[in-house]
């Protein structure tokens, strides 16, 4: 349903539209014979929520400014919502604010239908009410099940639901007070009455170790188990895999190709070579990636299962795979020694790095080495130590080695070397010039748990990413637009990389942000400009808070066959085939690129690609939001055992309520309540981000570093209260309140390849796999 009233309302606020009656405007449609009734019912729920007008000759109107929207409704943790609607003829709208009591029954990820009552301005925002709930994101929640005057209840976990929910007799299922259960919900819970739903799952007692994770499988309904047939499908080509079969495919046996991964990865999907012509004294380049596409065929078992998944899931200590082990981790798994199938690119520059000749081929590799990133990371150290060592070009070197007195690879030729200083090399010029053209550095640290013997959370701290991790990077990225280069350039339709350009308001209020910082920006819409802002604060207290807040600012990357951008990556061409034992839209490329390489052509069907991109989009939000909900709780249940525990932190967003603060050599951001402060009365300015005391004149505005404990920890909710570890403002280590000050100085990280709305880089997962 909510496709096709999108359509109606296309069509009649179209400006060439003329009013028709209700048969002549399905025609117009194009809609099968069988689709009337329901043309016939969402045009009478259009006409009765406002939507749409039948004038005196039963014709069909748009209804007027203020009528009604569809789109998906989210609930934030003060218990109002927002309703984001759904773009129409690629027109985006603001969201639409709702209030608590204006919600219905809805619950975060439904389809709504929102009467508007009051349109968006440049002081407020849009609001409305819920008209109708149209369809459910999911009827399964995942909660803590309790009981209260002989009656069972399930405390929701998060903060979906004001109430709690009635189960009535779980004790068929075997429930216990404080036990995880799975629900399906039969009667949604509204601000005045309780849901009620029935217990289908016992998932064991909160706090024991593994059903945190199992509740966040089911929470978000991710697969487990593979399907007999698919696990048969792949034994059977497992079976049927030579080493020695390499017919039909170009051999890079003999060639010097190697892996960089994280030392716990048990999949390898790339490898990669770097050469230099002795001739032209070019670059040369070559990616070879995992050739999933030899073992699993379209229409199969596997490639149904696949589809379906669209993604691997990296969890904490656990990865949902998108093909069976036999697969991910074996037979199109790059492991050295082995003789593996793979899809290369080989890619020429120019010493002025300008591309040269570019090349695909269906490959055989057999990896020399495996390297861990901390092995390549120390090797590099230990070569820019030597006396006399500078990046090269490929004029300076064709092939000479690095002094062997020094530095070596332990177990290996000596010849890894020399392509290892080759590598950083041309790395380090790619990312040059790819900040030259305009690709944004958001530095957005991803979180690592620390575990103990038993499995337990012992810490966390932010991942690094060296030069070791921007190597692969930036190889990766060269193939994925070299790809999407050359189907551009042969008109051929594939799924893209898409990352549209943010709205201009967005930036402009992002402007505003960063002059209330300190940071002035000439214009909000120049890519430089929105660099130099955050190269300014890339060792400034502010720093979070400012790539935080551009983050925000930026639209969602998403797969699309639609020609568009990729906005921080400055890309005119993009898309993803460097990963395809984890994600399904890098074989479908990889599918499109074998017949390429076979016939000299390739096609495929526009409206398929879409609906494949907006699934595999779905499927990769779904999976990213798992994985930091899982991290978050594990985050939670560790410093629930630290209450009282100190903190230097960083004020990340400021509002009526108190300020909210990152740590900062620790992945955790909590909530210092106003009222906490309890040396003065904090009146709250909107336009500075700013708490300001009225008797103390002390401030707390964005970019502020503070020390705070940790004051109370729902695990429930999932949510961290903090306070001031010294409320009336004494000094300590820098005192709480402090002004603007640089931070001491710090190892500063490299920006991830696709650094903007939790999206991927081309290796991204692989550091936890």
């Amino acid at each position: 349903m909510p496709d096709l009233l999108a359509k109606i309302l296309h069509a009649v606020t179209a400006k060439s539209y003329v009013p028709l009656k209700a048969k002549p405007l399905f025609k117009r449609l194009n809609l099968g014979a069988d689709a009337y009734p329901e043309f016939r019912r969402t045009v009478r729920e259009l006409i009765r929520t406002g939507r749409l007008t039948m004038g005196r000759n039963n014709t069909l109107r748009a209804g007027d400014a203020h009528g009604s929207v569809t789109g998906v409704y989210r609930r934030a943790a003060s218990g109002h919502g927002f309703v984001r609607p759904h773009t129409v003829g690629g027109v985006f709208k603001p969201e639409i604010f709702i209030r608590e009591d204006k919600a219905l029954d809805a619950a975060t990820g439904d389809e709504v239908m929102v009467r508007v009552t009051r349109e968006a301005t440049h002081i407020k925002d849009a609001a409305g009410e819920i008209v109708r709930v149209l369809e459910r994101a999911t009827r399964t929640f995942v909660g803590t099940y309790f009981e209260r005057d002989r009656e069972g209840l399930v405390r929701i976990d998060g903060n979906a639901f004001t109430h709690s929910v009635i189960v009535g007799d779980a004790s068929a299922k075997g429930a216990k007070p404080q036990d995880k259960v799975v629900i399906e919900m039969l009667r949604f819970p509204t601000p005045d009455e309780r849901g009620e739903g029935v217990v289908t799952e016992v998932l064991g007692p909160h706090g024991k170790p593994g059903v945190d994770t199992l509740s966040v499988i089911r929470a978000f309904g991710l697969p487990e188990a593979f399907p007999e047939a698919a696990l048969a499908e792949a034994r059977q080509v497992a079976s049927q895999f030579s080493e020695s079969d390499l017919s039909d495919r170009e051999d890079f046996t003999n060639d010097l190709v190697v892996t960089i991964d994280p030392p716990d990865a048990k999949d390898y999907d790339d490898a990669v070579s770097v050469a230099i012509d002795p001739k032209t004294k070019h670059w040369v380049l070559t990616v070879h990636i995992a050739d999933v596409a030899a073992f699993v065929k379209p229409g199969g078992a596997l490639d149904t299962e696949a589809r379906k998944r669209a993604t691997s899931v990296y969890l904490p200590q656990k990865v949902i795979p998108m093909f069976p082990e036999v697969i991910s981790n074996g037979l199109a798994s790059l492991q050295e020694g082995k003789v593996r199938y793979v899809k290369t690119v080989q890619m020429e520059f120019t010493p002025g790095l300008q591309k040269g000749h570019v090349r695909f081929a269906n490959g055989a590799i057999r990896n020399r080495k495996r390297f861990t990133y901390d092995e390549v990371q120390a090797l590099l150290e230990a070569l820019n130590a030597e006396p006399g060592t500078r990046n090269e070009s490929p004029a300076d070197d064709a092939g000479s080695s690095v002094p062997r007195s020094a530095v070596r690879v332990p177990g290996s030729e000596d010849d890894l070397l020399p392509m290892l200083r080759r590598m950083r090399d041309l790395a380090l010029l790619l990312r040059k010039k790819r900040f030259k053209r305009g690709s944004l550095q958001l530095e957005m640290p991803e979180a690592v748990l620390e575990y103990d013997a038993d499995g337990r959370v012992s810490g966390a701290h932010f991942a690094e990413h060296n030069l070791s991790h921007q190597i692969v990077e930036e190889f990766m990225l060269a193939a994925n637009e070299a790809v999407a280069e050359h189907f551009t350039r042969y008109e051929v339709p594939f799924l893209r990389r898409v990352h549209p350009a943010p709205n201009e308001e967005k930036l402009e209020a992002f402007a505003q942000f960063a002059d209330l910082l300190g940071h002035p920006m000439k214009r909000a819409q120049d890519r430089f400009e929105l660099q130099r802002v955050l190269d300014a604060t890339a060792d400034k207290p502010e720093r979070a808070a400012v790539h935080f807040a551009l983050l925000r600012s930026l639209k969602q990357a998403t797969y699309s066959p639609i020609q568009d951008e990729h906005y921080a990556l400055a890309s005119q061409h993009y898309c993803h085939f460097t990963s395809p034992i984890r994600r399904y839209p890098d074989l479908q490329v990889h599918r499109l690129l074998d017949k390429w390489v076979r016939t000299g052509s390739a096609s495929a069907n526009v409206e398929e690609l879409a609906a494949l991109g907006e699934h595999c989009s779905k499927m990769e939000r779904r999976a990213e939001t798992a994985e930091r909900e899982l991290v978050k709780t594990r985050i939670l249940a560790y410093l629930s055992g630290r209450l009282g525990e100190r903190l230097d932190a960083v004020i990340t967003g400021v509002a009526d309520y108190g300020f909210f603060a990152q740590a900062e050599r620790f992945p955790a951001e909590g909530l210092v309540h106003i009222s906490s402060l309890v040396d003065d009365y904090y009146w709250f300015d909107e336009s500075a981000h700013t708490l300001e005391g009225r008797r103390t004149r002390r401030r707390f505005r964005l970019g502020d570093r503070v020390r705070v404990e940790v004051a109370r920890v729902d695990l429930q909710r999932r949510m961290l209260d903090l306070r001031l570890a010294d409320p009336k403002g004494k000094p300590e280590d820098g005192g709480s309140g402090a002004p603007l000050n640089p931070a001491p100085s710090s190892k500063r990280e490299g920006g991830a390849g696709e650094p903007a709305g939790g999206f991927p880089h081309p290796k991204r997962g692989k550091r936890r796999k």
